[in-house]
């Protein structure tokens, strides 16, 4: 009589009634856990190629509690009928079929559609062709028996590469239609500020501008300042954090020749060089208390006074400010006037640290690739590692420190995919996980003979000690399950008849 398969034997120690969870995200990051690490949550359309009804049952049932849609058939004729009407996104087919083999349905599914990706199921013998199928584009295949959890692992690592895909060519649509220059983003918070920003660029309001270090403070105001009536006059920035008070002071509003030790001749400030357009005032925060009055004059009467001199300069200019302090605290703490904060901070800009808006991640990436790709060639891809590296990554620095990364990936990569091994270190190190260096080895013998005797008991566990069920489960017989735990040291309080 024909022995019944066993579908222990085929998937090893999967059960069928337990479904397979969803993978937890790589690790916990200020992104969240949706935007980035989630990056499968998109369903595959799912082409299921197996002889075997109970095998075939049981990988549609886990496939599609993964989320996926499956279109599950049993002979490689049916499956080469269904390339001819349907798109899949991946194919997993036995290499072994009646009609048709598996290795003509790979290669089929390449001529009709080569973006499909194709997953091969095979036993020992048949290694070297799913080998040579490999050669020839299938993306990977598994040896039977196999965990049905493998299965989900390699599908789970194709869905994210696809969504991966998905959100750069939707980032790259959004770019190619954006109107604001270096200024990317479509957070709900960024899309306020650039809203705001265009209404605000018509007016001559003082302007302040706030956001952590990195965030873009200088785009925004020169973005403002290119919107603006004054956009074909001048504009200046000056750092306040980068010169000592005195010289602050002969920087801003000029001097005339002896003013001071090394005033060899007379010199126009920024404010004059900016006549008629924008000054930006970075780190106004830091300013000492002496200047922040003479700044207050300037933007009460419009008139500067040059160091050695009484006499006053008439200029027109728009003042946008910009710090990553708290100028309310600065002033409770005494460092900052008031009055000046009220003067500066007529229209306030706030940018949002990059950790608060995700979604724009991709967007930024596809920006900076775009900006630092090499010259003649095409736009660098990047691999699931390494942007699942980019999201778990805080990017205290903002978006400056995530160009600086991408800058030096493109560097290494050398116009291949930007990998892991392409990052900066703090950030590959963002989802570092064991690797064979991180882990001791052990002798091949004691190491094959833990994970028998962890099988066995996973085994026993699930037959709730019957060694009966439990040689079933594993494929082997009574006798031969009783040596084995007589091999292995476990005495009968280990299991239960």
């Amino acid at each position: 009589m024909k022995q019944e398969p066993c579908l222990t034997r085929m998937l090893g120690s999967f059960a069928p009634p337990a479904r397979v969870a969803r993978v937890a995200p790589v690790t916990s990051s200020p992104f969240g856990n949706v935007h980035h690490r989630e990056l499968s949550l998109i369903s595959l359309n799912i082409l299921l190629v197996e002889d075997d009804p109970d095998v075939r049952a049981a990988l549609r049932d886990a496939l599609g509690d993964a989320k996926h849609a499956v279109d599950a058939v049993g002979d490689g004729a049916v499956a080469l009928e269904r390339l001819g009407t349907q798109v899949f996104d991946l194919i997993v087919t036995d290499l072994r079929l009646p009609k048709v083999d598996g290795l003509t349905v790979f290669r089929r599914a390449r001529e009709i559609a080569p973006s499909t990706d194709v997953i091969l199921m095979t036993s020992f013998g048949a290694v070297a062709d799913a080998v040579a199928a490999l050669k020839e584009g299938a993306y990977d295949y598994l040896t039977k028996p196999f965990e049905v959890e493998e299965l989900i692992a390699r599908v789970r690592a194709i869905a994210d590469r696809r969504a991966l895909t998905r959100e750069l060519q939707e980032a790259r649509a959004q770019l190619a239609g954006a109107v604001d220059g270096a200024i990317v983003g479509a957070a709900p918070a960024m899309v306020r500020l650039l809203e705001r920003l265009g209404t605000v660029a018509d007016s001559d309001a003082s302007v302040l501008v706030t956001g952590e270090t990195g965030t873009g403070k200088e785009l925004v105001a020169r973005r403002i300042h290119a919107k603006s009536p004054r956009h074909a006059a001048p504009f200046v920035a000056i750092n306040c954090a980068a010169f000592p008070d005195t010289l602050l002071e002969a920087e801003l509003f000029g001097y005339e020749r002896g003013a001071f030790t090394g005033a060899a001749r007379r010199r126009d400030g920024r404010f004059k060089a900016a006549d008629k357009g924008t000054l930006l005032l970075d780190e106004i925060a830091e300013m000492s208390l002496p200047a922040q009055v003479k700044l207050l004059r300037v933007l009460q009467e419009g008139i500067v006074e040059p160091l050695g001199t009484n006499t006053g300069v008439k200029v027109d200019v728009r003042v946008i400010s910009a710090t990553h302090r708290d100028l309310k605290r600065r002033i409770a703490e005494g460092l900052f006037r008031e009055d000046l904060y009220y003067r500066l901070n007529v229209v306030g800009l706030h940018i949002p640290p990059l950790r608060e808006r995700p979604g724009d991640l991709p967007l930024l990436l596809h920006h900076f690739l775009r900006h630092y790709q090499r010259p003649g060639e095409p736009l660098p891809e990047v691999s699931v590692a390494a942007w699942q590296a980019l999201a778990a990554y805080p990017f205290l620095g903002n978006v400056r420190e995530l160009g600086h990364a991408i800058q030096h990936a493109v560097v290494l990569a050398r116009g291949k995919t930007i990998e892991l091994a392409h990052l900066p270190d703090d950030i590959a190190r963002a989802v570092a996980a064991p690797t064979l260096t991180d882990t001791p080895l052990r002798p091949l013998h004691n190491a094959v003979k833990e994970a028998e005797r962890a099988h066995i008991l996973k085994a026993l566990a699930i037959a709730q000690g019957k060694r009966t069920r439990a040689a079933e489960i594993l494929g082997i017989s009574r006798k031969n399950l009783w040596e084995k735990l007589r091999a292995h040291d476990l005495s009968d309080s280990d299991v239960d008849e």
